[in-house]
Order: structure tokens, then C-alpha cells, then sequence
């Protein structure tokens, strides 16, 4: 580990009569630290979808060959989300979440600049495969800055509306794309643009985000908010080893498994629209390059409503059951794959609704499996849990969604690609079935091993 990477050191406490106003404030501003640092990473997570279109048509590669340049983010974003985790939870996230979005801003800079970026699958693989595995180190810093900032009680809602983060970052890709184009009439703009905003994310984040309460002088936020999580004692403020979150907290936790298998087919569908709508709505169903962007730029923002309402409900109706919020919000978005997909040409506004609605709801059971898994390990560990559902949620749903959507297209048609995204849906439900039990969070993992 570089040594700018170490967790910082703990201050002297404050004076308890500074506590109350710097924790309240500390908090908004790392809030905003991570919140707009994470966005930024989603600048940068998927423009080359916006591309393919032009490589489709300019440069003649298949789908299929798209679809396997693109699977490398998948790949490398499930290794290094995981990996990254694991260093993440012995590291400062103040440094470690701006370094990983100032590398994957210079990937995207090299394919609008350098047109040898998009000469071949395997510079295009490559280039990819970098920019995935930085972006695997935004995820964990924040989870990791959201448990020891935030108590038990105030994460559903916290986390919530950090991950909408997702979809206002995501979403920004289209209209820069747009705004790019009209200034530079190149394609190329939609690297460029937003690579180049993400920097400045990169810079507030650095200034905006800090360590543990305790690096600033401050107590734990379970003394603060006098909300101990069952178990807690002063072992869950020491940082553990690699080994002890790797074997301990992670792979002997039966319900961490279940929530990482159910992420496989939540990724599939998830980003076998999202890669693919650009091209399966200007070729099947006729939209131009302007609706196709818009188009992808309501999806993702669709996601922030669903998602707030999808944590408010696991919170307040659900009464913390994840697992059954997650199964009621998985059977809502296969109606609207299914409308997605039977809808025929000709009817834009019914594609756009259905587009729509499945963005609103499949970010909550994305957010859902993060949260569950933030729940079921100690905040020292909680990189590390988040990064195993997201190794399963990448490196199966996501690079099937990327390859495998990409050559069943190729060979069956959007039809083949559709029964795939629908089996993914009622598989997600399938696997979510055995996490109903677990209602409240846990401490010590060791409670979901019977």
C-alpha cells in the first residue's frame, strides 16, 4: 500500500462543547465529498455506449466486438471493486477516491484525443480493462466513510441518497455528450467532456472529504449518536487485518452470499439496458442520435426518485426486510422489461415510459444489495463486503450484459437478448427469497453463518 494511502491518525479530542456544531457540519461536507466524487465516477463509467453507435457505422465493428471491449470495465471493475476493497478498508478515502477518478479521467482522455484508441478490440480491451479498475476504488471509500460518519439508524436514508449519486452522474454523460457535439461536431466529445469535469470533482472531493471522526478529533459516531449496534465494543474502532475481513466477515457469511449471487442477474439487467439502449432504440426501434441520448439520460436520472423511495420503503413499510423490498421491486421492473421489449416501433413515448420505469426501479435493489451488504459486516470491513457482491454483480451480470448480450444479439437477434434480460429478472427474485429473514443489521456477521 503507498504510504498517502494510510488510514490518518487520530487528533486529540475536541472540547465536548465543539463536538455537536463540527460533527453536524463535518458531516454535510463529507456528505458532499463523496456524493460528487462518486458521481464523477460515473462521468466516466460509460460513454463508450454513446460510442458504439459511430464504431458500429464508422469504424465496422459488430456488436459482438463492442460487446467484448466493453466487458472489460465489467471484468476489471468486479476485481477491483473487491480488491480495492479490501485496501480501501486500511486506507484514507479522502486520498483514495479522488486518485482512482484522476486515472480513470486520463483513460478517458486518451480515447478523445488519441484515435489510436479505438483501432482495435484489443487496444479498446485494454484501455477499458484500466479505467474499470480505477473506477473500482469510488465505491468502496465511500461505504467506508458512510459507516463510520453515519450511525445504524441513519443509513437506509443515507446511503439512499448517496447512491442516486449513480444516476446523477450517469445521467450527466448524455447532455455532455450533446453539449460536446455541438461544439466540436466530434463523437469523440463524449470522452473528453466529461473526463475533463471529472477532474474537477476529483479536487473538490479531495477538499470537501476526511478520514474517520476520530482523525478530526471527534468520538466515534456510535458514542455520538448513542446508537450501538448489538455486539459493538472497542474492537470495532480497531482496524482489523487482510485475512481476518477476508475469511471472517466476508466468506463465511452465508447471507453475503445469497445478496452477491441475486447482484449477478440485478447487474445483468441493469446493464443490459443501460450499455445496450442506444443502439437497440436507434435500430430497432428508429430513434435519433438527440432521443437516444436523452433517452439514456432518463433512465439513469429515474433512478434517483425509485431509489429514495425504494430506501424509504425498506426503512418504513418493509421495516428493514431489504430482502422482500428488493423482490417487490425486481417483479415491477420485469413488467417494464416486458413492455421495453414487446412495445413496437413506432411507439416512442411508450418506449421512453417503459425506459423510464425501469430505471426508477431496478437502482433500488442495486442500492438495496450494497446496503445489505454494508449491514451484515463491521465498518471495518465494510469495503471489503460491498466490494464481494460487487465482484459477483460485475464480473457475471455486467459482463454478460456487456459479451454476452452483445454475440446472443448478434445471433438471435434483440429477441434472444430480451429473454435473457427477463430470466435474469426472475433469477435476481430467486435469490433474494433467502435473505427475507434478516431484518436488522448485524454487527458481527457470525449471526448470518446458521
Amino acid at each position: 500500500m503507498f504510504a498517502f494511502f494510510r488510514p490518518a491518525l487520530h487528533k486529540a479530542p475536541l472540547p465536548d462543547e465543539h463536538v455537536d456544531s463540527t460533527y453536524r457540519r463535518m458531516r454535510w461536507q463529507i456528505f458532499a465529498g463523496i456524493f460528487f466524487g462518486y458521481a464523477g465516477y460515473y462521468l466516466l463509467r460509460k460513454n463508450f455506449s454513446l460510442a458504439m453507435p459511430y464504431l458500429i457505422e464508422e469504424e465496422g465493428y459488430t456488436r459482438g466486438q463492442l460487446g467484448l471491449a466493453i466487458s472489460a470495465i465489467a471484468i476489471a471493475y468486479g476485481l477491483s471493486k473487491f480488491l480495492m476493497g479490501l485496501v480501501s478498508d486500511r486506507s484514507n478515502p479522502r486520498y483514495f477516491l479522488p486518485f482512482g477518478l484522476l486515472i480513470s479521467a486520463g483513460v478517458m482522455f486518451i480515447f478523445g484525443f488519441a484515435h489510436w484508441a479505438t483501432s482495435s478490440v484489443a487496444i479498446m480491451f485494454t484501455l477499458l480493462f484500466i479505467n474499470g479498475w480505477a473506477q473500482g476504488m469510488g465505491w468502496p471509500p465511500s461505504g467506508r466513510t458512510m459507516v463510520h460518519w453515519w450511525s445504524q439508524k441513519e443509513r437506509g436514508g443515507v446511503v439512499s441518497v448517496w447512491n442516486v449519486a449513480h444516476n446523477v452522474g450517469g445521467g450527466l454523460i448524455g447532455p455532455l455528450f450533446l453539449l460536446g457535439l455541438g461544439w466540436t461536431n466530434d463523437w469523440h466529445a463524449a470522452f473528453y467532456v466529461p473526463a475533463a469535469v471529472a477532474v474537477l470533482v476529483a479536487v473538490f472531493a479531495f477538499a470537501a472529504m476526511r478520514d474517520t471522526p476520530q482523525s478530526v478529533g471527534l468520538p466515534p459516531v456510535e458514542q455520538y449518536k448513542n446508537d450501538y449496534p448489538e455486539g459493538y465494543d472497542e474492537s470495532h474502532e480497531q482496524e482489523f487485518s487482510a485475512k481476518q475481513i477476508f475469511v471472517e466477515y466476508v466468506l463465511r457469511n452465508k447471507l453475503l452470499w445469497y445478496i452477491a449471487l441475486a447482484n449477478v442477474f440485478v447487474y445483468l439487467l441493469r446493464y443490459g439496458v443501460l450499455d445496450w439502449a442506444p443502439t437497440y432504440l436507434k435500430e430497432a426501434k428508429h430513434f435519433s442520435v438527440d432521443t437516444t441520448s436523452w433517452a439514456y439520460f432518463f433512465y439513469e436520472w429515474a433512478g434517483i426518485p425509485g431509489t429514495l423511495l425504494c430506501g424509504w420503503m425498506s426503512d418504513k413499510i418493509f421495516r428493514g426486510n431489504r430482502g422482500l423490498t428488493g423482490i417487490v421491486f425486481m417483479a415491477l421492473v420485469t413488467v417494464a422489461t416486458l413492455v421495453y421489449w414487446l412495445n413496437p416501433p413506432g411507439n416512442p413515448t411508450i418506449d421512453m415510459v417503459a425506459l423510464f420505469s425501469i430505471g426508477f426501479l431496478i437502482y433500488g435493489p442495486v442500492m438495496l444489495v450494497g446496503l445489505q451488504a454494508l449491514e451484515l459486516a463491521p465498518k471495518k470491513a465494510a469495503g471489503t463486503a460491498a466490494g464481494f457482491t460487487g465482484l459477483f454483480g460485475y464480473l457475471g451480470g455486467s459482463v454478460a450484459a456487456s459479451a454476452a448480450m452483445g454475440y446472443t444479439v448478434d445471433h438471435f437477434g434483440w429477441d434472444g437478448g430480451f429473454v435473457m434480460l427477463v430470466s435474469a429478472c426472475l433469477l435476481a427474485i430467486a435469490f433474494l427469497l433467502p435473505t427475507l429473514r434478516h431484518t436488522k443489521a448485524a454487527s458481527n456477521p457470525r449471526e448470518a453463518l446458521a
